[in-house]
C-alpha cells in the first residue's frame, strides 16, 4: 500500500507468501493447495507435476531423530516453474523460504535441481524433491 501511494506501482504475487504452522511436525507451504493447483493447470491448459522429497533419508533429520516428514513440489510441467511446495517435517517454516522465493522469481525446477543445497542439511529433502521433478536422483 505505501509503495502505491508513493508512486511506485507493486502488486502482491499472493501465490509467493509462505505460510506455516508451529506444531510438532511444522507445517509449511507456498502456493496453492493441490487440489487448486489441479484446477488452475486445467483451466489455463497446462500439466500439473508432481515431486516429492522424504525426511526419511535425510541425515540430519535422522540425527535429529526426526525422520518422519516429506516436502512436496507441484511445478508446470511446460514451463518448470514451482507453482507450489507442501512440507511437513522438522524445521518446515524454515525450509518454505527457499520455494517462496522460487515462486515469487519465476525460478524453475531444472535452475533449483541444478543449485548447490548445502550437505548434510535438511534443505536436502527440497534437492530430492527439485532433481526429482527433473528425473534425476539426489542420491
Amino acid at each position: 500500500a505505501i509503495e502505491n501511494i508513493c508512486g511506485r506501482t507493486h502488486e502482491v504475487n499472493h501465490d509467493a507468501i509462505p505460510a506455516a504452522c508451529f506444531t510438532h511436525p511444522e507445517i509449511a507451504m507456498v502456493g496453492p493447495t493441490e487440489e487448486q493447483a489441479i484446477e488452475r493447470a486445467e483451466k489455463e491448459g497446462w500439466t500439473l507435476g508432481k515431486s516429492q522429497g522424504s525426511f526419511r533419508a535425510n541425515s540430519k533429520a535422522l540425527a535429529e531423530l526426526e525422520g518422519n516428514g516429506m516436502a512436496k513440489v507441484l511445478y508446470n510441467k511446460e514451463t518448470g516453474k514451482v507453482v507450489a511446495v507442501h512440507i511437513i517435517g522438522i524445521h518446515a517454516a524454515d525450509l518454505i523460504q527457499e520455494c517462496s522465493n522460487a515462486v515469487a522469481a519465476g525460478t524453475t525446477v531444472q535452475e533449483l535441481s541444478m543449485m548447490v543445497h548445502t550437505h548434510p542439511t535438511l534443505c536436502e529433502v527440497l534437492d530430492e524433491a527439485f532433481k526429482g521433478a527433473v528425473g534425476m536422483s539426489a542420491h
